[in-house]
C-alpha cells in the first residue's frame, strides 16, 4: 500500500508528536526515533527517499532527520513529554497567536495555555497566525508583547522550524488585533 506525502506527514505528526505507542515505536528523551524501526513498524511501504522528501518539503518544517540520517523527530507540537534541548532565548518585541473565535472566552479568562501540548505556539508574523487560526473556523489574532514578558521572567524557546514556544501567556499580555 502506497500513501501520499500528505498522509505520511499526518501519520508522522501523530506518531512522533502524540502516540508513538500506537505502532510500538520507541522515542528517546529528545523525541528521536530510529528511521529503520519506524519503517518496519509503520504498516505500509515507506522508502527512505519518500521519508526524506516529506521531511524536506513539509511547508511547516514539522520534522527533522538527524545529522547521521538514522533518526527522525518532530520539531515541536508534542503532547508527550519530550526534551527538545532548547535553551531559553530572547524573543522579538512582539509575537502572534492565531486561534479560532470559539476559544475566545477561555483565552480571555485563562490566557493562552498549552492544553494537551507541552507549549503554547507563537509566530513571528500575523500572516502565519492567521493561517493557524483559520484551521478551525474564523481566526482571532492576538499580539503578544514577548520581549516585555521575557523581561518579566517568562521563558521563550525557538524551535528548529522557527515556531516560538512558551509555557503559557497570561491574559494580561494578550492584545486582540483581529
Amino acid at each position: 500500500m502506497q500513501k501520499t506525502d500528505g498522509k505520511i506527514s499526518r501519520f508522522l505528526s501523530l506518531i512522533l508528536r502524540h502516540e508513538p505507542e500506537k505502532i510500538g515505536l520507541k522515542l528517546d528523551v529528545a523525541g528521536w526515533a530510529s528511521i529503520a524501526e519506524l519503517k518496519k513498524k509503520c504498516g505500509f511501504d515507506l522508502s527512505t527517499a519518500q521519508l526524506e522528501r516529506v521531511v524536506r518539503d513539509n511547508n511547516k518544517q514539522r520534522f527533522a532527520i538527524s545529522a547521521d540520517g538514522r533518526k527522525i523527530r518532530a520539531n515541536q507540537g508534542h503532547s508527550i513529554d519530550i526534551d527538545l534541548g532548547l535553551s531559553a532565548t530572547q524573543p522579538p518585541e512582539f509575537l502572534f497567536h492565531g486561534t479560532a473565535s470559539k476559544y475566545m472566552g477561555s483565552i480571555l479568562k485563562n490566557g493562552l495555555e498549552p492544553q494537551t501540548r507541552q507549549y503554547v505556539h507563537l509566530s513571528n508574523t500575523i500572516d502565519t497566525a492567521i493561517s493557524v487560526g483559520s484551521r478551525r473556523g474564523k481566526p482571532i489574532i492576538f499580539q503578544v508583547p514577548a520581549l516585555e514578558m521575557h523581561q518579566s521572567g517568562h521563558a521563550f524557546f525557538l524551535a528548529h522550524n522557527g515556531v516560538w514556544l512558551s509555557r503559557s501567556v497570561p491574559s494580561k499580555y494578550l492584545l486582540q488585533i483581529r
